[in-house]
């Protein structure tokens, strides 16, 4: 297989691209440098898009690796034909490969092993390649055998269908035409194991759908419902079809007389064929709903870590508790920590005179600006304290709730232990919930993305793989924002393109010992940071205050001598872009053709290059949605049916959206009621953090259930 071409075909893309991107990744650059500063050989293919050609490369190859160790295995055997050689090199999938290698790998005992060891193959090639006046009693006859335990013609005649019986299974285009067919029309079947039991698989409990259509989400939820033993599942198909399908297949060559081959073919189907057929399926469809969900958490995942931060403001959080109180935290806008402490605003206690004379003067002392409450357990009680709170002050003071999922588990973790020796667990994570609105980004990467609360069965995905999958989410936020050699953790440090854990450690050790950094050449003293290291993390790290106002900038160092040319060449100065006096400037195309020529420079390369300049320390977070501010409450007994109100999408899986609308229960927006227009999955119209407008359609106050509409609202 030629894994170029291949993936030249499935991308869409000209050779150049392919043959440039996997040489640079072979070469040992990281997919955000690449992504960035190659755009010229990539032909500006996104990270996105980059890893999935980087995925796809390695499953090449791997296919490749494992067609080659097959074609060895069946050649040692001495078993290799042209026709098997022709049928590995075309060969697409792991499984067809594996289909082909079949008959030749090495078997556990079966039946058919127990009854080649009895001397009983022969007469199954006998059998199997009989012509129209075979006798197969006569020709069983020669093979009984007391000593092998073949006693009478039956029981060689048995054993010799065993022995077919294996073959028929093993033969690869059977396979792959029964895997195909059962696809085709078959059914997913799922029954209760016990009617009686409730629980949440009680709309699988009697369920059947087509294996071609079935929806990712339903997959997932059948088999959880399944290793749960509330649901058994099993497919379903017309044997009948199959077994005349095969019938068919083995009857190509041969025109059989009677029932034996038939037989054999049933009990080949029954017992060996589809029992495998069935676990391939039932993988597959596993395979394609986990990929489908593991996309949609980093889809979310990347929403929720590119949300607007919150800058300048001083933010008192509140981690709500009932028996234990509420832990507060006050921080600067810097995020340093300025107060803690404990109200018992919340049942049982109900201590809100002590409260209030306890955190009234924190927010005058410090000029709270902001509160963030987190959405756990007692958050509605706690913001019904906090509303009363923001009324005893003339100025106008907000409150966010924040997602507080993964809080907890930084709280506890050694990392927080390292950064807050001071401070117990939970006041670690109202600290938390404090700087998670300040910088959502800075915070949430100390957390395992697995535990920030946006995924769906994540915890039934295979793990290597969503792991991988979420490390590249996180990688490619933190390097699309860039991150402040100044002040920068180990945590956001390690997610900069090429820096390893210990580099990261390494940087703050070097900044904390020798003071922060002036420039970005100082990056090559750090210890472990060698050259290659340097030429793919310098350009996603930035330095504020630093000697060269480009260090502040994602313009590659590479690139200066181009930069500061281009200034020069439009009359201004290093200075005048510290100023941002550039933020006007633009160029024509004709401009940006003939300084491309003249400067020897990639035409998308300069254009990153001008945008840098107009705005040196620019967040593109700057362009999400805000958060919603709130500074009244509202409860689920408040809700009437067609009440407009203002929401924050908190997580999206595939049938649909949940929102945050300030009553402590998020809402359903079901995907049939976010768009009038069809749409395949919610991510085409909405994505984590959006604030978006929705009527109540109904609510159910025993199941704390709210049904909610984007669709009819003026």
């Amino acid at each position: 297989m030629d894994i170029l071409l291949t993936l030249q075909d499935e991308f869409k893309l000209k050779k150049a691209q392919v043959e440039n991107t996997v040489k640079l990744i072979d070469e040992g650059n990281t997919i955000p440098f690449i992504a960035r500063y190659r755009k010229e050989l990539t032909g500006s293919l996104d990270d996105q898009v980059l890893r999935e050609l980087f995925d796809r490369l390695t499953y090449l190859r791997n296919l490749n690796e494992r067609r080659l160790n097959v074609f060895n295995l069946i050649t040692e055997q001495e078993k290799m034909t042209d026709e098997i050689e022709e049928s590995l090199k075309k060969a697409k999938t792991l499984t067809e490969i594996e289909d082909i290698y079949r008959p030749f790998k090495p078997k556990r005992r079966t039946r058919a092993t127990i009854a080649k060891e009895k001397g009983l193959e022969p007469l199954a090639n006998i059998i199997f390649a009989q012509k129209l006046n075979i006798n197969i009693e006569d020709a069983a006859k020669d093979f009984i055998n007391e000593e092998k335990e073949v006693n009478t013609i039956e029981d060689a005649i048995e054993g010799a269908k065993d022995i077919i019986a294996e073959i028929i299974s093993d033969d690869a285009t059977i396979r792959s035409l029964i895997r195909n067919k059962v696809f085709q029309i078959g059914k997913i079947k799922s029954v209760a194991s016990d009617k009686e039991a409730e629980s949440v698989y009680e709309m699988y409990y009697e369920y059947e759908e087509k294996i071609s259509s079935i929806a990712s989400h339903r997959v997932l939820a059948l088999n959880r419902g399944e290793s749960e033993n509330f649901l058994s599942i099993k497919v379903v198909v017309d044997d009948e079809l199959i077994l005349k399908l095969i019938n068919k297949k083995v009857n190509e060559e041969n025109k059989y007389t009677d029932a034996t081959i038939s037989e054999v073919v049933e009990d080949s189907y029954s017992r060996l064929i589809f029992p495998s057929i069935e676990r391939d399926i039932r993988n597959s469809l596993t395979d394609v709903a986990q990929e489908g969900a593991i996309k949609v958490f980093g889809e979310n995942l990347g929403q929720l870590l590119m949300q607007v931060p919150i800058k300048g403001k001083t933010v008192l959080a509140f981690d709500p508790g009932f028996r234990t109180g509420c832990k507060i935290a006050c921080v600067d806008e810097t995020g340093k920590v300025l107060y803690t402490d404990v109200a018992y605003c919340t049942p049982p206690q109900n201590k809100i005179e002590e409260s209030f004379k306890k955190l009234v003067p924190v927010i005058e002392k410090h000029n709270v600006d902001m509160i963030a409450i987190g959405n756990g357990t007692a958050s509605r009680e706690t913001e019904s304290f906090v509303v009363d709170l923001i009324k005893k002050f003339d100025k106008k003071i907000y409150y966010v709730m924040v997602n507080e999922a993964g809080a907890s588990v930084y709280s506890a973790s050694k990392l927080a232990a390292t950064e807050f020796p001071e401070y117990d667990v939970a006041i670690r994570s109202a600290i938390s919930i404090a700087r998670r609105l300040q910088d959502p980004l800075a915070e949430l990467v100390k957390i395992d993305p697995k535990s920030i609360g946006v995924g769906q069965y994540q915890h039934d995905m295979n793990q290597k793989r969503l792991d991988e999958c979420l490390s590249g989410v996180v990688e490619s936020c933190v390097n699309s924002v860039g991150v402040d050699l100044s002040t920068a953790s180990a945590s956001l440090l390690s997610y900069i393109a090429g820096v390893s854990k210990t580099v990261a450690n390494n940087i703050v050790a070097h900044r904390e010992a020798q003071g922060v950094f002036k420039n970005r050449k100082q990056l090559l003293k750090v210890k472990s940071l060698g050259p290659k290291t340097y030429e793919q993390c310098v350009g996603f790290l930035r330095i504020a205050d630093g000697e060269n106002v480009l260090d502040n900038t994602a313009v590659h160092p590479e690139s200066y001598d181009i930069a500061e040319k281009l200034i020069k060449s439009a009359g201004f100065t290093l200075d005048d872009v510290k100023k941002r006096e550039l933020e006007n400037f633009n160029l024509e195309d004709e401009d940006i053709e003939r300084i491309s020529k003249e400067l020897e420079i990639g035409i998308p390369t300069l254009k990153d290059i001008v945008s840098e300049l107009k705005k040196p320390g620019r967040d593109p977070r700057e362009d999400m949605p805000l958060p919603l501010l709130r500074s009244d409450v509202l409860s689920i007994e408040d809700l009437e049916e067609g009440m407009v109100l203002y929401g924050t999408v908190r997580n999206l899986i595939d049938f649909g959206i949940f929102v945050d609308i300030g009553v402590h229960h998020d809402g359903l927006v079901h995907i049939s009621e976010i768009s009038d227009a069809y749409i395949k999955h919610p991510l085409d119209v909405v994505k984590v953090g959006d604030v978006i407008r929705v009527k109540v359609m109904s609510v159910d106050l025993a199941k704390a259930r709210i049904a909610l509409t984007m669709r009819g609202i003026e």
